[in-house]
C-alpha cells in the first residue's frame, strides 16, 4: 500500500461518523487497530486513532480485568457501578470511554463531563491522567479544587472547558456563586464513591446531580463497594450494571504479610529496628500512623536515626503536601510517614513496603493501606506492629479476608505469609538506648512524646470497638500464648538469647499457687483453714479449668502444625505430574440432598464477616459521616472531639437529644433550587465583583448576535482586544482602576458617546468634546466656589456688626 493510500485511509478514519453508523465506525476502527497485532488488547475495543495512540504512548499494552470488563459496557452508554482492588487501573477504565465519547472540543456545549474526587491528591492525579490521554485531541480540561483562588476558577469556566475535574465542596461553591446549570453534562464519574459519602459530601453530591440532565451517563468507581452503596445507585442511576471484581481476592497474590507483636511503648524502637535491619535502604516504604502528632514525632525520630523521610497529614499546607509527595515520588527520600488521609487514591508508583505503625481498626482500611504495594505484578511486603489491645482487630481482619491466623512457633524457620510472631526484646533494647539518649538531649522531642500520648488517648476514645466475638476469642485462646520469635528477626537471635527470653517469659507469667491468706507459715490460722476448705470444695472446678486451658493450648499447636493452604499443589503442578487429571464437578441437579456439616441453621450467612467489613453505614450516610464511625478517621484531636455525638437539651421532651445539624435550615443555610439546604457561605458577591473587574457584562452583551446565539467567550474577546492594542498587564490593571469611579465622580465626569468602554483609543473629535465638557464643568465649579465664598464672607461681616 502506498503512502497516499495510507493517508486517504487515515483521513477516512478520522472523519466523525453519524449516530446511525456508530457500529460500522467502531468495526472499521477495530480492523485498523488490529493490523499486525494480537487481539485481546486495547486495539479490540474500537478506540479512535487519537485515543488509541495516547493509550500506547502512556505505556498501556494489555488492559487490566476491570478495564477489560468495564470499558465496553461504558462505551455502550450504560450506567456502571464498578468495584475493583486499589491499583487495578480504575482511573483509565473511566477516562478512556470519557475521551472516546467527547471526541472533539465543543464550545457551544460546555461542560460535558465531570469527574468528582474526594481529595485534592486524587483529583490532581486524575487531571494528570486526562492530560496524558487527551494529548492528541483538542479537548479542554480544567480542575477545581478547594484552597485555590476562586477568581482563577471563574476564569477557567469562562474558557468553555469540556471536562471538569473537581472536589464536590468547591465545585458546588463555584456553581452557586455563578448560578451555573450543568445542562450539557453527558458523562459524570464518582471516583472513590464510598469515600465521597464517608467524608460527608452527600448534600453537595445531591445538589450537583440536581443541576445535571437526567439523560447523563453516570459511573461509580471504588475499591470497595458494599451492598448499601448499591441501594443508593438504584435512585441515582438508570438501569445500572454492577461489576464486582476481586471480591474473593481482596489482597494481591504478590503481597506478603507479617504481623509483629510488641508493646505500645516499644513501637518507636521496633520501627527503628525494622528500618535498620530488615528493610533495605533503596526500598520505597510508607508508614501509616493514627494521628498527625505521631507523624511529626516519627519524622524527627527517623531523621535522628539517619533515615531521610517526608510526611503527609490532613492539616498540612496543600503546597507543602504536594512538595513532600513529589519528593517521595522522585526518590529523594525513601520513607514517607502518613495518616489515613493518603490511604486511598494517591498514586505512589513502585512502592515496596508498607508499615502499619498503628493497626487499622477495620479490615476495609487495612486493604486500602496495603493496596499501595504489589501493584502491576510487583512484589510487596506489609509489616504490622500489633500491640496487646490491637489483637481483636487483627482477628477481625482474618475473618474479613477469610484467612486462618498463623502463630509463630519454635519450628517456624521460614517467614510464611501472614505469620504472627514476636520481636526479640534485645533488639528493642538496643534501639531504646539511643532513643532515650535523644530524648534527654532534645526538649522538643520530649514534648512531642507528651503530645502523642494525649492525642492517642483521644484517638482511642473515637476508635470503633472490635467485634465482641474477637475480644472473647483473644481472651480464651491467645491470653496465655507463648509467642516465638518472628522468622524476620530469628537470624539475629542466638540460642542463649532464646533461652534467656524463655526464662524471662516464665518469670513474667509466674502465678503463685497460694493466696495471701496462706502466707506466713501458720497452718492453724483462720485464713489458712478457710482457703484449705475452699480448695477442697472447688477442687473439681479448678481441675476442669486447668484441663480446658491445656486443651486450648493443644488445639492451638495442632492448628499451627496443620498443612498450610499454600503448600498444596496447584493445577499446573498436577498437569505436569499426571497425564490425566479427573476432577469432581458440581452436580447440575438443583435439589440434591446433602448432609449439613452442622445440625443447625447458622445465625450468620457464610459471607457475613466479609460484608460486615465492607459495609458503609447503619443509620444513613449523614449520621455515619458526622459521627466518624467509618474506616478513615481524622488525625487531629480537635476534629475527633468535634465528630463525637453532640447532644442538646430539648425543652419539649425534657431530655437531652442528639443534635443533627444536617437539615436544620436556621443554621446559616440557604435553600437551593432543588430544595436542599446548603451553607450560606456558598453564596456571596465574589463572582459579581469578578465580572465587574473583568467587564464581562459588556462583552456578554456584545457577543450576542441578533438571533440571541452566543459568540466566542467574552473573556477571550477581552484578551484579544488588549493584545491588539498592545495593552500589557499593568496597563490593563490601570484602566480597570480608572473605570472604578465613585457615584460622585461618575456624576462629574460622564464619558461621551465616542469614548470606548474598554479604555481603547478614541477619535480626535471625541477627545475634543471631552476636553470642552471638562473645561465647562471646571469653570462652573469655580464660579460656584466664588459665590459660596462671598456668601460666607458676607455672613461673617453681619455677625461682626451684630457683636459690636
Amino acid at each position: 500500500m502506498t503512502e497516499r493510500e495510507d493517508e486517504d485511509e487515515e483521513e477516512e478514519l478520522l472523519e466523525v461518523p453519524d449516530a446511525e453508523d456508530s457500529s460500522h465506525w467502531r468495526t472499521l476502527i477495530q480492523e485498523q487497530n488490529r493490523k499486525n497485532k494480537k487481539s485481546g488488547g486495547f486495539q479490540a475495543m474500537g478506540l479512535s486513532p487519537s485515543i488509541f495512540r495516547a493509550v500506547l504512548r502512556k505505556g498501556y499494552k494489555v488492559p487490566t480485568p476491570i478495564q477489560r470488563k468495564s470499558i465496553p459496557v461504558i462505551m455502550d452508554g450504560r450506567d456502571v457501578v464498578a468495584m475493583a482492588r486499589t491499583g487495578s487501573g480504575k482511573t483509565a477504565a473511566f477516562l478512556i470511554p470519557l475521551l472516546e465519547k467527547l471526541k472533539i472540543h465543543s464550545p457551544d456545549k460546555s461542560p460535558r463531563a465531570i469527574v468528582l474526587s474526594p481529595t485534592r491528591e486524587l483529583a490532581l492525579q486524575t487531571y494528570g491522567f486526562v492530560r496524558d490521554l487527551a494529548r492528541f485531541t483538542d479537548l479542554n480540561t480544567t480542575i477545581i479544587l478547594g484552597g485555590d483562588r476562586m477568581e482563577d476558577q471563574f476564569e477557567a469556566l469562562h474558557q468553555k472547558p469540556d471536562i471538569i475535574i473537581a472536589t464536590p465542596g468547591r465545585l458546588l461553591h463555584v456553581l452557586v456563586e455563578m448560578n451555573l446549570q450543568l445542562s450539557f453534562i453527558e458523562y459524570c464519574v464518582f471516583d472513590e464513591a464510598d469515600r465521597l459519602f464517608e467524608m460527608g459530601f452527600e448534600e453537595q453530591l445531591k445538589e450537583v446531580i440536581h443541576r445535571m440532565p437526567s439523560s447523563r451517563q453516570t459511573l461509580m468507581f471504588s475499591a470497595t463497594l458494599p451492598k448499601s452503596i448499591v441501594e443508593f445507585a438504584k435512585g441515582g442511576l438508570s438501569d445500572p450494571v454492577l461489576l464486582r471484581l476481586d471480591v474473593d481476592n481482596k489482597l494481591s497474590e504478590n503481597l506478603k504479610l507479617s504481623f509483629l507483636a510488641c508493646r505500645e511503648i516499644d513501637k518507636p524502637a521496633a520501627l527503628c529496628s525494622l528500618f535498620r535491619t530488615v528493610l533495605k535502604p533503596h526500598e520505597m516504604t510508607v508508614v501509616f500512623t493514627a494521628t498527625k502528632h505521631h507523624v511529626e514525632y516519627l519524622k524527627e525520630l527517623l531523621t535522628l536515626c539517619g533515615i531521610p523521610c517526608t510526611c503527609i497529614y490532613s492539616s498540612l499546607d496543600p503546597a507543602a503536601r504536594k512538595i513532600n509527595l513529589e519528593k517521595f515520588r522522585r526518590r529523594k527520600c525513601q520513607v514517607m510517614i502518613v495518616t489515613d488521609i493518603a490511604a486511598r487514591g494517591v498514586d505512589i508508583p513502585d512502592l515496596d513496603n508498607v508499615v502499619n505503625y498503628h493497626f487499622p481498626p477495620q479490615g476495609k482500611l487495612f486493604i486500602h493501606r496495603v493496596g499501595r504495594v504489589a501493584r502491576a505484578g510487583r512484589v510487596g511486603h506489609a509489616y504490622s506492629l500489633v500491640a496487646q489491645d490491637e489483637l481483636p482487630f487483627m482477628l477481625d481482619l482474618h475473618l474479613f479476608t477469610g484467612r486462618s491466623m498463623l502463630v509463630a512457633t519454635e519450628q517456624s524457620a521460614v517467614d510464611e505469609d501472614g505469620l504472627f510472631g514476636a520481636i526479640p526484646q534485645f533488639v528493642i533494647d538496643e534501639e531504646e538506648d539511643s532513643i532515650r539518649k535523644w530524648h534527654e538531649e532534645s526538649d522538643e522531642l520530649r514534648g512531642m512524646v507528651t503530645v502523642c500520648s494525649n492525642g492517642y488517648k483521644k484517638y482511642l476514645a473515637t476508635r470503633p470497638a472490635p467485634a465482641s466475638e474477637s475480644v472473647s476469642r483473644v481472651k480464651k485462646q491467645y491470653r496465655d500464648i507463648k509467642l516465638a520469635f518472628h522468622p524476620t528477626f530469628k537470624d539475629r537471635a542466638s540460642g542463649l538469647e532464646a533461652q534467656r527470653m524463655k526464662i524471662l517469659d516464665g518469670i513474667k507469667g509466674y502465678k503463685a499457687q497460694s493466696t495471701i491468706f496462706e502466707l506466713g507459715g501458720n497452718h492453724k490460722s483462720d485464713g489458712f483453714l478457710a482457703m484449705k476448705a475452699k480448695r477442697h470444695i472447688h477442687e473439681h472446678t479448678i481441675q476442669k479449668q486447668q484441663r480446658v486451658s491445656a486443651l486450648r493450648q493443644e488445639e492451638l499447636k495442632a492448628s499451627q502444625s496443620a498443612p498450610r493452604a499454600g503448600t498444596e499443589a496447584d493445577t499446573e503442578d498436577l498437569d505436569d505430574a499426571f497425564a490425566d487429571v479427573i476432577e469432581t464437578r458440581p452436580s447440575a441437579k438443583p435439589f440434591e440432598k446433602k448432609k449439613r456439616k452442622q445440625p443447625f441453621i447458622p445465625y450468620h450467612s457464610a459471607n457475613y464477616h466479609s460484608e460486615k467489613g465492607l459495609e458503609l453505614e447503619k443509620r444513613g450516610f449523614q449520621q455515619e459521616a458526622q459521627s466518624a464511625m467509618m474506616d478513615i478517621h481524622t488525625d487531629e484531636a480537635d476534629q475527633m472531639l468535634r465528630n463525637q455525638k453532640q447532644t442538646k437539651w430539648d425543652r419539649k421532651r425534657k431530655k437531652f437529644v442528639q443534635e443533627d445539624n444536617s437539615g436544620d435550615p436556621k443554621r446559616k443555610k440557604i435553600r437551593t433550587e432543588s430544595g436542599a439546604w446548603i451553607p450560606a457561605t456558598y453564596k456571596s458577591d465574589l463572582y459579581e465583583q469578578w465580572k465587574k473587574s473583568h467587564q464581562i457584562d459588556y462583552f456578554d452583551q456584545k457577543n450576542r448576535d441578533s438571533d440571541g446565539e452566543d459568540k466566542p467567550s467574552a473573556l477571550k474577546d477581552l484578551r484579544s482586544v488588549n493584545k491588539v492594542l498592545g495593552a500589557g498587564r499593568m496597563r490593563y490593571q490601570k484602566s480597570q482602576s480608572q473605570t472604578r469611579q465613585t457615584p460622585k465622580d461618575k456624576r462629574k465626569f460622564k464619558p461621551s458617546s465616542g469614548r470606548s468602554d474598554y479604555g481603547g483609543p478614541r477619535s480626535k473629535d471625541s477627545i475634543a468634546r471631552d476636553r470642552g465638557e471638562r473645561d465647562r464643568q471646571m469653570s462652573h465649579l469655580k464660579a460656584r466656589q466664588e459665590v459660596n465664598s462671598k456668601k460666607k464672607g458676607g455672613s461673617k461681616g453681619k455677625e461682626k456688626r451684630g457683636k459690636r
